[in-house]
């Protein structure tokens, strides 16, 4: 049995693996309801995500960019 994360869900939800992959979480979810509760739960939160029409502020996109680029740095130095 594989473990998915929540990364690998996304990346199924979005189409952004690899065929092999793709076909592994598939046959994962027709055997575990909570991995397939995972991904209804990520599908509802993308669903919210497109209905949003307002633009998040310029300091709050930043600050989300500045974060990802401290993390970046941090896994680059490890």
């Amino acid at each position: 049995m594989s473990n998915f994360t929540p990364e690998d869900l996304l990346l199924y939800l979005y189409n952004d693996m690899d065929a092999a992959t793709r076909l592994q979480v598939e046959e994962q979810l027709e055997k575990d309801w909570t991995l397939r509760e995972k991904l209804a739960v990520l599908k509802t939160a993308k669903d919210r995500l497109n209905r949003i029409t307002e633009s998040p502020r310029t300091e709050v996109i930043l600050s989300v960019m500045h974060k990802a680029e401290e993390k970046m740095h941090t896994i680059l130095r490890s």
